[in-house]
């Protein structure tokens, strides 16, 4: 049996394959993300042409130094590809994503892209999105505000993500707020909902803008499966 980790190696290194010669394709930020950069370094190393739009300040340092050729968003018309990871899928495709902090960039590249693969292992797998607390990017004026108003609206709690015992500054200069939902019965009407309130600048459900999902296993079985019901495939 694979241990998590290796999982993950499996899971970059195969969704690799999807990124092919002269592509412009975005890459994700995270722990999976980070074997597929790995990946595509050795590619570039062995004649590659393709540019990558990263989707945080920590993935465009890690690409920089495999030596892969980068683009800023705002230089690029549209994006081939983009391959990242999520933090929970649900059996549509909808997906929580920024347990890393880089939701904002991510979200941006995933909707420039014509396709969004996500890679993952099979405990992202969910019967309902929410057991993962949602990110909520927050301006930082007034941001106290915004989460009294989602606990008071939804009766949930939240915390202010801290890093080092102070708040986490995203790539923007943002709070991030992790809501704890537990069960997310509508997300696609939390999502507008959410990004309706004053001080939110966006929050970390992606809804219906995954293409396929690449799946890890601890057999060591890797399985491509498609962007509808992803987690009824056994």
């Amino acid at each position: 049996m694979l241990t998590a980790q290796d999982i993950k190696k499996k899971v970059g290194e195969q969704a690799a394959q999807f990124i092919r010669q002269g592509m412009t394709a975005g890459i994700g930020t995270g722990s999976t993300a980070y074997w597929l950069i790995m990946a595509l370094g050795e590619k570039v190393k062995a004649g590659l042409d393709i540019r990558c739009v990263p989707t945080s300040t920590h993935t465009a340092r890690l690409a920089r130094e495999q030596g892969i050729p980068l683009a800023e968003l705002n230089d690029v018309d549209s994006i081939d590809i983009t391959i990242d990871g999520a933090d929970e899928i649900d059996p549509q495709g909808n997906l929580i994503k920024g347990g890393g902090g880089a939701l904002l960039q991510e979200k941006m590249v995933a909707a420039a892209s014509r396709e969004l693969v996500i890679i993952a292992d099979h405990t992202k797998l969910v019967d309902h999105l929410g057991a993962f607390p949602l990110p909520v990017e927050v301006i930082t004026f007034g941001w106290k505000q915004v989460q009294r108003f989602i606990e008071q609206r939804y009766g949930v709690s939240s915390q202010l993500r801290l890093k080092d015992g102070q708040p986490l500054l995203t790539d923007h200069g943002h709070y991030i707020l992790d809501a704890h939902f537990n069960q997310i019965i509508d997300p696609a009407a939390l999502n507008t909902a959410l990004n309706t309130l004053p001080g939110v600048v966006d929050n970390g459900l992606f809804i219906g803008m995954a293409t396929q999902f690449v799946i890890g296993y601890p057999d060591g079985t890797v399985k491509t499966l498609p962007a509808s019901r992803p987690s009824t495939a056994e």
